[in-house]
């Protein structure tokens, strides 16, 4: 019972509507501009560009454009590579089999290599995920646009956001002090610590990427990323419990989401209409993200699936159908991975 109260109890609230804001903004003007210019194929890079906002919410304006800017920086050397990468199956003949193999194992990579950046430079939220979901669904892509735009509107995106993390010191009353934060220095057992953490990510993400892909091959459903993104949720925390409980929360989550998806859907949105919704979403998903993670999966589901929407049509009902089912699969990894050390420790101990 314990258990259920924590995974419904909502912390209290800390402003959090101020880096909502910010981060709804740094999605909405980027996404309305290409609405306007008419390059929908341009939207998804303007959306992982805008990731840069998420970091550094409660800290002071240099402390945060610190953050931000490693931040944006690594998501940017993201968008590049799943660019890269995403043209390599074609130059290199493979099939589609084999292509989804390549892209899992890069995104494993990944997994694995951002984990570790994010955890080196002391990035917070934590973890991989983020980096997970645009280097794979980047991709995807199956018409990519040429690699000097979809870059140019990446950085443009980047270096907007970054503006927008600062802007409040036009206000006196906002103003703090400009302090330069201090340099990073890692101890052995940090950086041990942050190798061992980014293990963690390689193995469940590669584990999920690998079951979803199999099982998709099998059952005929798609977008075995969606799978590892949820796997490396459990992963982030300080307790046992509290990991599991993330890993849960997603499941159910991501099942109300789509119930409000749903509804999105069914509403047939102009484009101008589809961003305002991801603007929104993207408000809510700040304003809970912390304070209650399964709230925050309300927002977060509608925002991944129309911004894939947005960029590539596809049947809402199959979209609907993979989400869930690849959720499922990665969360259950996930908590597998994170349960795997104890199960091993009390079987040696008997």
């Amino acid at each position: 019972m314990k258990i259920l109260a924590e995974m419904f109890s909502i912390a209290p609230a800390n402003k959090d509507h101020h880096p909502a804001l910010r981060c709804a903004v740094g999605v909405f003007v980027p996404l309305i501009t290409l609405v306007l210019l008419g390059r929908l194929d341009l939207a998804i890079f303007a959306s992982f560009g805008a990731f840069t906002g998420i970091y550094g919410r409660g800290e002071p304006h240099g402390s945060r454009f610190a953050l931000q800017l490693r931040g944006g920086l690594l998501m940017l050397l993201v968008i590049l590579l799943a660019s890269l990468v995403a043209r390599m199956g074609a130059a290199w003949g493979l099939d589609e089999p084999a292509t989804t193999w390549f892209l899992v194992l890069a995104t494993t990579l990944v997994a694995g290599g951002c984990s570790v950046a994010v955890s080196w430079w002391l990035l917070r939220p934590a973890g991989s995920l983020f980096h997970i979901f645009a280097f794979a669904a980047i991709a995807s892509i199956p018409n990519q646009p040429p690699l000097w735009q979809g870059m140019l509107v990446a950085v443009l995106t980047t270096v907007f956001c970054l503006l927008v993390g600062f802007s409040s010191r036009v206000l006196a009353s906002h103003r703090a002090p400009w302090v330069r934060p201090r340099p990073l220095r890692r101890s052995l057992e940090e950086r041990r610590a942050a190798w061992l953490e980014g293990s963690g990510y390689l193995v469940a993400a590669g584990l999920a990427g690998g079951l979803a892909t199999l099982a998709g091959q099998w059952l005929d459903f798609g977008h075995n990323y969606w799978a590892m993104v949820a796997a490396v949720v459990p992963l982030v925390g300080h307790t046992t419990r509290h990991r599991v409980r993330r890993g849960v929360q997603r499941i159910i989550g991501t099942v109300l989401g789509l119930v409000v998806l749903a509804g999105v859907l069914l509403l047939g949105l102009e484009p101008w209409q589809t961003v305002l919704v991801m603007a929104l979403c993207q408000f809510g998903a700040e304003m809970f993200i912390i304070r209650q993670y399964l709230l925050a999966q309300l927002f977060v589901t509608p925002l991944a699936l129309v911004s894939t929407l947005l960029v590539v049509p596809a049947s809402p009902a199959i979209l609907l159908r993979d989400r869930i089912i690849e959720t499922v699969v990665g969360a259950a990894v996930g908590i597998a991975v994170v349960l795997a050390p104890t199960v091993w420790r009390r079987l040696r101990l008997e």
